[in-house]
């Protein structure tokens, strides 16, 4: 539930340029075209601001250009939706919970902080420590040895198996899976020998795990997320990866074992990038791309193939398969003109 906050408050919490009545009270977000009175909003392109000039929000987030078109309060700002960002944190601050449920079942030697809560029929496990201000949800299974830093928060269902340490203020959604046994496998004969998976998965600080993502442990070293890293929902990494500070991952991508990640890189949804690869920092991959070799330096990469009409792609799918040859034609027509022109 929202709380209340006087705008002059807000503008000082993002260091805004303020326009308007600083007393005026703020309770909730909502969109600049569907606001009311009491709400504060955000613009960030210029093709909203006809809705701008009919918006019966209380107050709108914008930049310098825009504000002369507005007729409410405003904050000026470089990056509007930046402000509102921070903006909703305040309104909408996490509930303050703490203390173990009775349904709970923890380990005897599990180390827990007077400031913590653990939810309903969540599990900790042996010499399990959890700092303060830590969260584990309903029905949570975190196994033996687990280091959950301060004021991490583990949402209901979530399970984090043994040996796993988390950093301060990480955040995992309901269903994601930290620690699981990497696909390692030895074939034998027309069998196939498990490997032991026997690292760890470590996750640096303010590190955010969607809803469904699995985390596999290494097969010997450790899988390690480091700081700031965002990944959403139904993410798949395997054992051995790496990821560097501050990059973020859409949904549905996989990344196969002992594949290093830089730092401040984007990926797409639905990419799949496959393993013992290496992709340089500040790498941005649209959605829906096939990384099969290593990239080794900066910039937008793209494959996949765009929607079209299935006639259209049915042209296409039949003219790449005629690539070979008439990359062949071609060949052996430049050889002509080359002995043509000696000629």
């Amino acid at each position: 539930m929202a709380i209340e906050q006087r705008l002059q408050y807000l503008a000082e919490l993002i260091g805004a340029e303020f326009k308007g009545d600083g007393d005026c009270l703020i309770n909730r977000v909502e969109a600049l075209d569907s606001a009311t009175s009491g709400a504060i909003s955000f613009l960030t392109g210029s093709k909203y601001r006809s809705e701008l000039q009919n918006t019966a929000a209380s107050a709108v987030i914008l930049k310098k250009d825009d504000s002369e078109s507005c007729s409410v309060n405003c904050l000026i700002v470089d990056n509007p939706y930046l402000g509102y960002a921070k903006i909703a944190q305040v309104l909408y601050p996490d509930p303050d919970r703490r203390g173990v449920a009775p349904s709970a079942v923890v380990a005897e030697s599990a180390v827990i902080d007077d400031s913590c809560y653990v939810g309903p029929n969540a599990v900790i496990g042996e010499k399990t420590v959890l700092e303060a201000g830590v969260e584990i949800g309903a029905g949570c299974v975190v196994g033996d040895n687990v280091e959950i830093a301060k004021d991490s928060k583990i949402h209901a269902n979530a399970t984090i198996y043994d040996r796993s340490i988390l950093g301060e203020r990480v955040i995992l959604y309901s269903g994601a899976v930290i620690g699981s046994d990497g696909f390692g496998l030895a074939p034998d004969g027309d069998k196939w020998i498990k490997i032991p998976q026997i690292g760890r998965v470590i996750l640096g600080n303010d590190v955010e795990v969607g809803a469904n993502t699995t985390i596999d442990r290494g097969a010997i070293e450790d899988t390690v997320i480091f700081d700031g890293v965002k990944l959403d929902n139904q993410i798949q990494i395997g054992h051995n990866v790496r990821i560097g500070e501050n990059t973020a991952i859409a949904g549905c991508v996989g990344i196969a074992g002992s594949t290093e990640i830089g730092k401040n890189c984007t990926i797409g949804g639905a990419t799949v990038i496959n393993g013992h690869l290496k992709v340089a920092d500040n790498v941005h991959i649209t959605g829906r791309s096939m990384v099969t070799k290593s990239v080794r330096e900066a910039g937008v990469y793209s494959s996949g193939t765009p929607l079209q009409t299935n006639r259209d792609w049915h042209k296409s799918a039949i003219r790449f398969k005629q690539l070979d040859e008439m990359a062949k034609r071609l060949k052996k027509a430049e050889k002509e003109i080359e002995i043509g022109s000696k000629n």
